[in-house]
């Protein structure tokens, strides 16, 4: 009796899941599959003002001519002053945040790699490669793959225009999926980044995509208008900038 109680229970719970689960259309999918992101960027422009904001209020000005990191991730920035040329050493700790150009190497090495794959030209913005605006950085405390001591880096954040509730940040040493190519030809499918840093709350952890479902309840899991709407079990990581976006503008209203 308890064997068939159990069972039932779990036949239940099953229907249940599977009758939330939301089927979308062609047109829908198109849509979720688009990157709104901006493209992340590792190496700076030393020809163009870059701005720092240190912690006790004072900005500093002139061209990043260095930068140093760790795992990826900026622990110290030199900057030399535009008039004097005398550089000045600043380490991540003591910035609270800076304004940088992409370096325009990085730009041409991006926009190859971006013509490399079919996928792209469905998904991705050509102009967010080729940008000429500047990168805000800011000072977080964190984990490096939720595994190191908790340290602080200036972090780039990749969702500057829907930030306010969950912000996401640009993984230097992120992957992306495999795709394949034939003789040669713009690789097919792939290209999908596989990790970021996101911050909601006073929560920020290092979120990969094999850890998308895990999390996905603290991430949307407060709006119960979004849950419906795109209940896990009917999403993918593939979607997860537009999920943000979408999040944010239903929680916005």
């Amino acid at each position: 009796m308890k064997l068939k109680t159990l069972l039932l229970a779990l036949f239940l719970v099953s229907t249940a899941s599977f009758a939330q689960k939301v089927k979308y259309s062609k047109e829908e999918i198109k849509k979720m599959e688009q990157y709104l992101f901006n493209e992340g960027f590792n190496a700076p422009s030393p020809k163009k003002t870059s701005t720092v904001i240190l912690k006790d209020g004072t900005t500093v000005k002139g061209f990043c001519s260095k930068i140093d990191t760790k795992k990826g991730q900026i622990f110290e920035v030199s900057i030399k002053d535009s008039v004097t040329k005398k550089p000045t050493v600043l380490e991540a700790d003591n910035i609270s945040e800076m304004y940088l150009f992409p370096n325009e190497a990085e730009k041409f090495m991006k926009v190859a790699k971006y013509m490399g794959n079919i996928r792209n030209y469905q998904t991705k913005k050509l102009k967010n490669t080729t940008t000429n605006g500047r990168i805000h950085f800011v000072n977080q405390t964190v984990s490096l793959k939720n595994k190191k001591d908790d340290k602080e880096f200036l972090m780039q954040v990749i969702n500057p225009e829907f930030d306010d509730i969950i912000s996401v940040y640009h993984d230097p040493r992120a992957k992306e999926t495999t795709g394949f190519s034939v003789m040669g030809s713009p690789q097919l499918g792939g290209g999908v980044i596989k990790s970021y840093y996101v911050k909601k709350g006073d929560k920020i952890m290092w979120l990969h995509k094999d850890d998308f479902e895990d999390n996905y309840d603290f991430l949307f899991g407060d709006n119960a208008e979004f849950m419906k709407k795109y209940p896990k079990n009917s999403v993918e990581w593939d979607y997860f900038s537009f999920l943000v976006y979408e999040y944010t503008a239903m929680n916005n209203g």
